[in-house]
Parts: C-alpha cells; sequence; structure tokens
C-alpha cells in the first residue's frame, strides 16, 4: 500500500533574475511548503524518507537543480556587497556585545552556509545585529565563553520551538512590544557609544550610570576621538542622504552609470569609512602620535572547530559549573532565542512580500536555530536577521541564498588575512557605523500613530520602552505581561450589544470563554432577571465558534432561572460546532434558532398566548 505525501508550493519570481529568451519552462523557482497534516501524521516510514519530505526540510533541492549560470553574476555581486557591508559591520557590533572584535566576524560567516541549505528567503542574511548584540551582553556581560555556550542554548531552544511547530507563540508580542523595544535598545546602544566618540574610558554599562558618568567625565575627552568620531558621522549621514535622494533607473545611459556609482559607494560607506579612519589612525600611529584609541591586538586567523563550553573559570580560579551558567542566564535564556526569531522573521515576511514569494516560519526557525547551534563550534554569539544587510542584498538583486556563501567566505577571508589591519581601527569610527546603523530604528512615528488609531496600545509600548533602559529583558517581559493582561480583560469582558425589541436581544461582539461567563450572567441577571419584570432574551451567538464545560454549566443555571421566572432564553445563529456540544449538554429547556428575526417570532407568538391566557383569567375573576 502506498503513502502519497501532498505538498503545497508557492514560488517566487524575481524581476532582477527572469530570462525572457530561455525556454518555455519556468524560471529558478524557490518554494515553501505547507504540508496536509493528517496526511502527515499517516506517512508511512518508506513515505518519512521520500523525495518530497526531504525538499520539504532542504529547500536547497528545490532550487539547485533549477540555478541558472547567469544567475551567478547577481549573486556574487550581491554576495560581495554585503560582504563589504557585513565586515566593518560585525566589527562593530562585538563592541555593543563587550566582546573581543574578531567575536563578532566569529559570528557572521555561519549563517551564510546554513541558510543557504535550510532558508526559505532568497533574501535574509543572518549575522550579528545591533538587538541581539545588546541582549547578548545584558545577559553574559561580555564574558566571550558564556556567549558561546548561549548561542547553542539559544540555537536548540529555536530548533525545538521549530521542530513542534511553536511559531504561533510569536504572535503573542505585540507590535507595541516590539517597537518599544526596538525604540530603546536604539537609545541604549546609541548613547553606549557616545563615550567612544569621546574616547572616554572606566564607564559603567548600566543605562542610567553610563548616562551619568558620560557627563560627568566630558571634560576628559580625547580630542583626537572626537574630530575622527564626528568627522565619521557626519560622512556617513551625508552618504544615506545621498543614497535615499537617488533618483528611478529611468535615465540616461550616462547617468545611469554615475548613479550606479554612487549607489555602489554609498552602499559600502561603512567599509569606506572604516578604511579611511584606520589609514588615518595608522598615518599618526606610525609617526608616534597616539590620539587616537584603537581596537589593539584581535586574534588572527579562523576560530577552531570545538564544542562550546559547559563551565567557565573566573579570575580567583572558582569554576562556575554549567548550572549556576544557566541559572544566571536567567530570562535572558527565554528572551534571547524569542526576539531572534521574531527579528528574522519580520525582516523575511517583509521582504517576501516586496519581492513576491512566500515563506516557511516554522522552516525559518530551523534555519536559524541550526545555524546557532553550529556557530556555537566556532565560538559565535546570537545571531539573527539583519534589515540593513538583507535590503542591501535585495536591492543589489541577488537571485537565490547562495548569494550568502560568498559574503561568508569574505568574512572568512577577513579573518585569515586582515585580522593585523583591524588593530588600526579607531573606536570612534565603529562608534559612528553603530549610531547610524541603530538611528533609524527609533520610529517616533509610530507613537503618533497609536496615539491617533488607539490610545490603549501605547500602554505596553511605554512600559516596554522604560523597563528596558533598566533591564532589556526585564522591559520585554514586562511589555508581554502588559499586553497579555489587556488581551485576557478582553477575553474576561467581551462587548454585549443589548437592544430592545419588545424582548432583549444581546449580541456578543466576540467568542465566549470561560473567563467571560460571569460578565454575560451578570449583564443578564440585571438587565432581564432582576428587574421589577422579568424579560426573555434572546442570545445572538453568530461570534461564538467555541465554548466549553464552564460555559455550558453557567447556561444550565440561567435556564434554570428563566424557568422560574416564567420567561424564555433563546439562542439564536448557533454555530454548528456550539450548537452540537449544546445537544451533547443535554440542557433542559434549551431553545434555539436560525436567526434573530425567527427568535423574536417565536417569542411574540409566547407573549400574545400569556397576555390573552392574562386576560381570561382576569375576565373569569371579574365575571366571578
Amino acid at each position: 500500500m502506498h503513502t502519497f505525501l501532498y505538498v503545497k508550493c508557492n514560488f517566487f519570481v524575481h524581476s532582477h533574475c527572469a530570462d525572457s529568451s530561455d525556454s518555455p519552462s519556468p524560471p529558478l523557482s524557490f518554494p515553501t511548503f505547507t504540508m496536509d497534516r493528517p496526511l502527515l501524521r499517516r506517512m508511512s516510514a518508506s513515505g518519512c524518507c521520500s523525495y518530497s519530505t526531504l525538499k520539504a526540510w532542504l529547500p536547497i533541492l528545490s532550487w539547485l537543480p533549477r540555478y541558472k549560470l547567469k544567475w551567478l553574476q547577481m549573486d556574487l555581486l550581491a554576495g560581495i556587497t554585503v560582504g563589504l557591508t557585513t565586515v566593518p559591520q560585525a566589527l562593530a557590533y562585538a563592541e555593543v556585545a563587550g566582546l573581543p572584535v574578531q567575536y563578532g566576524l566569529y559570528s557572521a560567516f555561519m549563517g551564510g552556509f546554513i541558510y543557504t541549505l535550510l532558508g526559505t528567503s532568497k533574501d535574509v542574511t543572518l549575522g550579528p545585529t545591533a538587538i541581539m548584540s545588546l541582549l547578548c551582553f545584558s545577559v553574559v556581560g561580555g564574558q566571550p565563553h558564556r556567549a558561546v555556550l548561549l548561542t547553542l542554548l539559544c540555537g536548540l531552544i529555536q530548533a525545538v520551538m521549530a521542530l513542534l511547530r511553536l511559531g504561533f507563540l510569536l504572535d503573542f508580542i505585540s507590535f507595541p512590544v516590539i517597537k518599544g523595544f526596538t525604540c530603546a535598545a536604539a537609545v541604549t546602544i546609541g548613547f553606549g557609544q557616545v563615550k567612544n566618540i569621546l574616547g572616554l574610558k572606566d564607564v559603567p554599562h548600566q543605562f542610567f550610570l553610563e548616562v551619568y558618568y558620560t557627563f560627568y567625565k566630558i571634560p576628559e575627552a580625547r580630542i583626537g576621538d572626537v574630530v575622527l568620531g564626528l568627522l565619521c558621522l557626519a560622512v556617513l549621514v551625508m552618504l544615506m542622504f545621498m543614497k535615499m535622494g537617488l533618483g528611478s533607473e529611468d535615465v540616461p545611459p550616462c547617468s545611469r552609470l554615475a548613479r550606479k556609482l554612487v549607489w555602489a559607494v554609498t552602499t559600502m560607506r561603512n567599509a569606506l569609512v572604516v578604511v579611511a579612519a584606520s589609514l588615518v589612525a595608522f598615518s599618526w600611529d606610525a609617526y608616534g602620535h597616539h590620539v587616537f584609541t584603537i581596537t589593539g591586538k584581535t586574534s588572527q586567523g579562523l576560530p577552531p572547530f570545538r564544542p562550546p563550553p559547559t563551565s567557565d573559570t573566573m579570575a580567583n580560579g572558582t569554576v562556575v559549573s554549567f548550572g549556576e551558567i544557566v541559572e544566571d542566564f536567567g530570562g535572558g535564556l527565554a528572551v534571547i532565542p524569542i526576539m531572534g526569531l521574531l527579528e528574522s522573521i519580520a525582516i523575511a515576511k517583509a521582504f517576501a512580500s516586496q519581492n513576491d514569494y512566500r515563506i516557511d516560519a516554522n522552516q525559518e526557525l530551523l534555519a536559524i536555530g541550526v545555524t546557532n547551534i553550529m556557530g556555537s563550534f566556532v565560538s559565535a554569539y546570537p545571531v539573527t536577521g539583519s534589515f540593513g544587510r538583507t535590503a542591501v542584498n535585495s536591492q543589489t538583486g541577488v537571485c537565490s541564498p547562495a548569494g550568502g556563501i560568498v559574503t561568508s567566505v569574505i568574512v572568512l577571508l577577513s579573518l585569515e588575512f586582515l585580522m593585523p589591519v583591524f588593530y588600526y581601527i579607531p573606536k570612534a569610527c565603529l562608534a559612528a557605523v553603530i549610531i547610524c546603523a541603530v538611528a533609524p530604528m527609533v520610529d517616533y512615528h509610530v507613537v503618533a500613530n497609536m496615539w491617533r488609531i488607539r490610545k490603549l496600545d501605547l500602554l505596553p509600548f511605554v512600559v516596554t520602552f522604560l523597563m528596558s533602559f533598566w533591564q532589556v529583558q526585564y522591559g520585554i517581559i514586562a511589555g508581554v505581561a502588559v499586553s497579555g493582561a489587556m488581551l485576557l480583560y478582553n477575553m474576561a469582558r467581551p462587548q454585549i450589544k443589548v437592544s430592545d425589541h419588545g424582548v432583549l436581544v444581546m449580541e456578543l461582539s466576540s467568542g465566549l470563554s470561560f473567563p467571560a461567563t460571569e460578565h454575560l450572567s451578570h449583564i443578564i441577571h440585571t438587565q432581564a432577571l432582576q428587574v421589577s419584570l422579568p424579560r426573555s432574551v434572546v442570545l445572538d451567538c453568530h461570534h461564538v465558534s467555541v465554548i466549553d464545560y464552564t460555559v455550558i454549566s453557567e447556561l444550565r443555571d440561567l435556564l434554570r432561572q428563566f424557568k422560574l421566572r416564567d420567561v424564555q432564553l433563546v439562542f439564536s445563529r448557533l454555530q454548528p460546532s456550539v450548537l452540537e456540544v449544546l445537544l451533547a449538554a443535554d440542557l433542559q429547556g434549551l431553545r434555539h434558532t436560525d436567526s434573530v428575526e425567527a427568535a423574536l417570532q417565536m417569542e411574540g407568538s409566547c407573549l400574545n398566548r400569556t397576555t390573552e391566557k392574562t386576560q381570561e383569567n382576569l375576565g373569569n375573576l371579574w365575571n366571578s
């Protein structure tokens, strides 16, 4: 007996990579997969090993057989461009994480190889980012061994979430919480680099102390660092605005060439500024003038491939066990994997929508998880998708995830041959790169939009924003808690629209779950049962799709209360699944109709019969 697996494929076609001159065969496609779950559960052992199933877990098998040589040019160009952006950013983000600069490069190459095999977006690039660097520092405090162990644990958590299809948990982190966190992170990271612009030392890392001591130590600022840092900032900002001001590609050939040249320079602005600043620092240092604070000695060569350490040794010789390290990680061990997944999937969805293809969220979870697991063997700290580098990748016209391999090779070459050159990179220059990278994350427009659309959403935003200055992970946890409380309140207190048609019609504006039963019972008692003349009620259940045992128990009691007062409770517009549960509960006196109008007619007839009977009784009493 054969078992068949149904796989639904969605393909992307990128405009830069289409070749109209080829045969009618479809261009290179990059599918995502949605499996029919009942069939998946019934698959036999042989079905589990089928080629279709293998393609679902390894998306590279879907697009690599159709790869065209013409696409190689675009992937090479994109990979080189992103690589020249990645190297200076990785060095800078290692500073944010409180780690030696080479750890930024250690974290920047594994993602390109793994994502090529497992990723479902052609645009996404995985590597160190400002937010993950800040989160890493908040948890490990700049200790390299612990950062590497954190990478392994984060990868395991992310991979398990992918295998168990737990990606839906990310939906419980609301947009205001994400925006509150990213805005606070941008302010924290940006201001944390002011001390490097000024050339200050021995400034605490805790945000409020950092603000105080930065201003307190301004008289100790080094003129060389200040001048170089501000000059780098000015050049980066100027180049960024030049890129934003580029017009459309519909221009004469000569102008098109100039436009491409300007685009190339502005896109690689970080690398160009770092190289120029390093040459300046080297020149001054060669003449014996140490006017800049430089990066200093770094480890040369590729990192050894070895398992991450499961214990740590303190400066005084004390050995810290694995359990103690995990205990020290605390809530960060939950926050970092989730924020990494959230950031990367949001980026993947944004560019999939922009370039008209689909991604598989759970496969993305797996790709990030495996990247972090394998990265921990080469001394990487936790990584995720980078919005800036992904944008560069997309704009350069990448045609497949293979562009990430080129980027990774550039990082590896930098580790092998360029580490001695990085000795002369001024810290003020890296600080300027970081400030320009995080500045767009301060999205003040979102505050005005939330105020205009729904003011209550500012509450989790403000809580997350303010708490993140104390401890980053606590800010996220507090924001999620506030959002969860608001969500639970809406579930427990659904809006009930009451209208009077001779009988009361109560329409539930949302579902009816067990937290809402007490609220519904209170409304019915105060408006129908505990008045001088009890009234019948028609309950419009059109929006109720799920009902549980607690609700059934409350409805049974309400039906009894209505019967004692000689009035009716009628259910209308019940969903078939809800009606099935009510009938299975065998509620005495249950009455239901297909529409509110039918329920009103039913109650009108009952009311007329009751009125006639009352008049007849009064007449008999009068005659007697």
